[in-house]
């Protein structure tokens, strides 16, 4: 089967991709930015488009020749993500249906009760409806809260539990989920590629247990191993505090904590399970909410997370342009340049750089960078603690605490674009050349200033590049010499 994927160096489209690969279909990648894929092992086996959903041009090329269409793709924590999801499905609806696509496959949210959506519902189920618009029949797989590590909502769960061990609960904790495993969502989705039945509606799709996200943070806490949480419910609590409060424990930046707990406002249970007449459960069952965790916590344990939240593209951070490029267009560049020889091979220093961040930390001031981080999450952005997926493999385009991977060379060269909030726009670049003793780092932070508050900020925190980027320098070079 000819398959498209969208989404494709998203959660779930990252980790859909090589499994239908693996069946024997014949695959296409679009993703706006082809690079992104470039390092990921099993894009070898796929072909990858660079298009974006929002230009009908793009959408023809992808979709030429596709027999079913998977559409992962989604702008949540973006600015008005409404319009711009209304936007593209209306174009994948209009080219899918002039390019013949027989199917397509859509992973949606659960259909919102009586009362007032949440805006990430209410799009959820307009995209479903605006893809099924243009004539082509549409699947869509409605599932709550999604467990597997990596996902958002699982990242949600999993910090408000471990760093909380007394916890001031709003209202909606009771509301009742069922909760699906990520690897029950791939097996109902790679299915569909082969269905024959000529299907268009929606299917409900969840695990076997409903539960309260209280019941859900206990049981989590339990396989953990963590004593039990103590839970003090307060009814005044309001989603959009709950959400700056998810947004200042977890990982997950307000601005997508925010649509994500205001989801939770509903109750999200399967009210069918017609999907089992077209697709049975897997051999052994749905998985149960205990055993997603303790796999989700296996690949966590192991550094086998293969896809996490953070990988998508909803941080709208720009990427251009880019610090090597010779011909920026006028106003000021600021710069950090250093540079070290160092007492080890080549292959020594690179094992340290591409190493950065997460559990090994900036080489520098772990106090300072917690600050930044801090006070990044205080302002509404991505903060540090959304580490790094595994902690010696980088692809580019991976987030890395708050920054994301730009541009990786195998032993040369790895570059760092800013995603903190900043009054302009900013790169780290490091580098291995050789050098007299063995070999030579070369560190760069290049930043742009964007009006009087940039040229200010520069200004603020350059008596400090000193202590924190000589530091950086100065402790890699020395981790490579006890390294080799």
């Amino acid at each position: 089967m000819r398959c498209l994927v969208t989404g494709a160096t998203g959660y779930i489209g990252g980790r859909l991709a090589p499994r239908l690969i693996e069946a024997g279909h014949e695959v296409r990648c679009l993703s706006r930015s082809a690079a992104r894929l470039r390092d990921v092992p099993w894009a070898a086996g796929a072909e990858v488009v660079q298009g974006d959903l929002l230009k009908p041009d793009d959408l023809a090329r992808a979709l030429d020749g596709i027999e079913v269409a998977y559409y992962l793709a989604h702008s949540l924590g973006a600015p008005d993500f409404e319009e711009t999801d209304r936007r593209a499905a209306r174009n994948f609806a209009a080219a899918a249906r002039t390019a013949g696509v027989r199917r397509i496959v859509y992973l949606g949210g659960p259909l919102p009760g009586p009362g007032e959506a949440s805006a990430h519902l209410r799009s959820r189920a307009e995209v479903g409806d605006l893809l099924a618009s243009a004539g082509v029949p549409v699947v869509t797989l409605r599932a709550a809260v999604i467990i597997g590590s990596g996902s958002a909502s699982f990242e949600m769960l999993r910090h408000l539990t471990e760093r909380l061990p007394v916890m001031v609960t709003p209202r909606w904790v009771d509301n009742r989920i069922q909760p699906i495993a990520v690897r029950d969502v791939l097996h109902y989705l790679l299915a569909w590629a082969t269905v024959p039945d000529e299907v268009s509606r929606g299917f409900d799709i969840g695990g076997p247990d409903v539960l309260t996200y209280v019941d859900m943070m206990r049981e989590y806490a339990r396989v953990a191993g963590l004593p039990p949480r103590i839970i003090l419910p307060v009814r005044t609590l309001s989603p959009w505090l709950s959400s700056q409060w998810v947004g200042l424990v977890t990982p997950v930046p307000g601005a997508l904590a925010k649509p994500l707990v205001a989801s939770l406002i509903h109750e999200a249970v399967c009210h069918e399970h017609d999907v089992a007449a077209y697709v049975p459960d897997p051999p052994r069952g749905l998985k149960g909410f205990r055993e997603a965790v303790r796999l989700a916590l296996t690949k966590i344990r192991d550094a086998e997370v293969e896809t996490r939240w953070a990988s998508s593209a909803w941080v709208n951070a720009p990427a251009d342009p880019l610090p090597t490029d010779p011909d920026w267009s006028g106003g000021t560049v600021y710069l950090d340049n250093r540079v070290r020889d160092v007492h080890a091979g080549r292959s020594d220093l690179w094992r340290v750089i591409i190493g950065i961040g997460g559990e090994s930390g900036w080489y520098s001031l772990p106090l300072a960078w917690s600050v930044r981080g801090w006070l990044d999450k205080l302002a509404g952005g991505v903060g540090l603690s959304r580490g790094r997926r595994d902690p010696q493999e980088l692809f580019v385009g991976e987030a890395l605490d708050f920054w994301r991977v730009e541009e990786i060379e195998p032993g040369r060269l790895l570059r760092l674009r800013a995603e903190m909030l900043l009054p302009g726009r900013a790169w780290l670049e490091m580098r291995v050349a050789d050098g007299p003793d063995g070999s030579r780092y070369q560190q760069r932070a290049v930043f742009l200033p964007r009006g009087l508050s940039g040229h200010l900020y520069w200004r603020a925190i350059s008596p400090f590049h000193a202590v924190i980027f000589g530091g950086m320098a100065r402790n890699i070079a020395r981790k490579a010499e006890r390294a080799g």
